[in-house]
């Protein structure tokens, strides 16, 4: 391998040329790389970075075997500060340099950006002493400026980020300090990296607790000082057009960065808790998101029903389950499946969370009276053949949405309800009449998301004599075994990776009519509905791990039976 010489003119460039003669990257990323420096501008190992060329770790071996330098181990970091009332803290924190060691003949520093020699000719000057180099990722550097201790960095009072300052000016200006920047960029770039929906930031007793949701289940990483906290939430406010100064009441906004090469839009919602403000960061990432019936888990008689529904000219279809279920995917999902040019779709939804280009999608605002039911009654002017409803939440929407079914629209809506017979109940509790309710609704699917096991570390166990005969129970053939979350670095060691949905489907017919007319409860439509064929959530989850798909714990998890 030929060594940098730092000395040397442009040494950038050559550590790019480098990079693509090693072979690690190709001739179009190396182009790709150069535009982005002309059109940018910034560090080389920045652009690496953002652009997810190198992660951090393969960042700082290639750096140091490419530069002939040692690598920096946060073991060996001091507990100290060594540069006390000679380099300024904000200056190192800006160029990412830590001072881990002092010998007679020098001092060592970690850095994160080896290529830059202005840092080591400026940490020269200011500490008049021989400068050595190691090379440490960013997050190591940053984790070390963090742990620092207030009376360890006396002289620095005035760099330190201040989480009681009232003073607007200077919380603004806190939120634009490089480490607060890199902090939020490094813990959005971690978390669309790890397959994450959410980001949640929440300061308690002084600290920054943070946690990011992956496959439905939160994950805690490394806790963060309080320090960062009010920089941290100011920064998202600035970038999601929040009110900076306004900490009383939750506030909800958006934002839309560029990360790892592409555009990702977030949903950005804080609320005033004991010891500050906590964030919560909704990963909206389009193309991520699998807007297919097939792949969201849909198949067999379940994918030939949901599909012969999806074809009638008018009625309501009713997708349920709670909070965080997949409901408003898989009407993504539908609606991508109808959207054609000869077919007029509007959706109204709070929020729009993917975009879907054919379709008129409209955003609730209830705070000026744009409520469901008033968009509603306004879009049925508009000649539609499909209407989407985010949600019917009151009577209103209810009622209108069952006359335009009866007036030849198909209107395709969510619920919060538990299981499919208990849709029916919640549109009799709302005051729709319970012949309009036999004569519209096609059919009503329920969901849950259930973790997919790793293909990579799962085990096998022998099926069981009790889960034979509860396979029976259910008209399902038992395999001859199921299978168990391991874990290994694939999947983080979960034991899982992604997620698909189960499902029971209630398809309307005479028998049902019959017992909604009759104003029958949940309970007893539910018997109803598995009398005539229909497979339990549970019993389609049980399917799924004889499949191999899922594991019992992840069924029992989310299949308890509450019609």
């Amino acid at each position: 391998m030929n060594k940098i010489d730092l000395a040397a003119k442009d040494p950038e460039e050559q550590a790019l040329c480098a990079l693509r003669d090693s072979g690690r990257i190709d001739e179009e990323t190396f182009q790709r790389i150069r535009r982005a420096q002309a059109r940018n501008g910034g560090r080389l190992v920045d652009i690496l970075t953002a652009l997810a060329i190198l992660p951090e770790r393969a960042m700082v071996e290639w750096l140091a075997g490419t530069l002939g330098l040692e690598i920096a181990r946060p073991a060996g970091f001091p507990s100290e500060f060594l540069c006390a009332g000679r380099v300024s803290l904000h200056y190192l924190r800006d160029v990412r340099a830590f001072p881990i060691a002092e010998r007679a003949d020098a001092l060592v520093f970690a850095v994160a950006d080896p290529l830059d020699p202005s840092t080591k000719h400026a940490l020269q000057l200011a500490t008049r002493k021989p400068i050595e180099l190691k090379v440490a990722s960013a997050g190591d550097i940053e984790e070390a400026f963090n742990g620092l201790m207030p009376s360890q960095m006396a002289g620095f009072a005035s760099d330190a980020l201040d989480p009681t300052e009232t003073d607007l000016v200077r919380l603004r200006e806190s939120a634009s300090d490089a480490p607060v920047v890199r902090f939020i960029e490094r813990l959005i770039a971690r978390a669309i990296e790890a397959r994450a929906s959410d980001i949640h930031l929440e300061p308690f007793d002084r600290r920054l607790q943070v946690r990011i949701r992956i496959d439905g289940v939160l994950r805690e990483e490394e806790p963060s000082p309080y320090t960062l906290a009010a920089p941290a939430i100011s920064r998202l406010k600035i970038l999601s057009g929040l009110d900076i100064a306004e900490r009383r009441m939750p506030q909800d906004g958006s934002m839309k960065l560029t990360v790892q090469g592409r555009e990702i839009d977030f949903r950005v919602a804080t609320a005033p808790i004991q010891d500050g403000e906590a964030a919560v960061i909704r990963i909206l990432d389009r193309e991520r998101t699998a807007l297919d019936l097939a792949t969201l888990g849909f198949d067999g008689k379940a994918l030939t029903a949901l599909n012969s529904w999806l074809a009638r000219p008018n009625g309501i279809l009713l997708v349920t389950g709670p909070t965080g279920s997949g409901k408003s995917t898989t009407l993504y999902a539908c609606m991508k499946r109808l959207n054609a040019s000869e077919r007029k779709i509007i959706s109204i939804e709070d929020p729009v969370e993917n975009r879907i280009d054919g379709v008129n999608q409209i955003q609730v605002k209830p705070e000026i009276g744009l409520t469901f039911a008033h968009v509603l009654r306004s879009v049925l002017r508009h000649d539609p053949d499909i209407v989407f409803v985010g949600e019917i939440r009151d009577q209103e929407t209810a009622r209108i949405a069952t006359q335009a079914a009866l007036t030849g629209h198909l209107v395709i809506a969510t619920l919060h309800t538990n299981s499919a017979a208990a849709a029916i109940t919640r549109l009799l509790d709302m005051g729709v009449e319970d012949y309009l309710i036999a004569s519209t609704v096609l059919g009503v699917v329920a969901q849950r998301l259930v973790r997919v096991l790793c293909p990579n570390c799962r085990q096998s166990t022998p099926t069981s004599e009790s889960l034979e005969k509860e396979a029976a129970s259910l008209k399902l053939t038992a395999g001859p075994e199921v299978w168990s979350a391991a874990g290994c670095e694939v999947c983080g060691r979960t034991g899982y990776r992604g997620r698909i949905a189960i499902h029971e489907l209630f398809a309307m017919q005479e028998t049902l009519r019959h017992h909604i007319v009759n104003r029958a409860d949940s309970s007893t439509l539910h018997e109803a509905a598995v009398a005539a064929g229909m497979l339990p959530l549970r019993a389609d989850g049980l399917r799924r791990v004889f499949l191999g798909a899922t594991t019992l714990e992840e069924v029992a998890r989310v299949s308890v039976e509450d019609s």
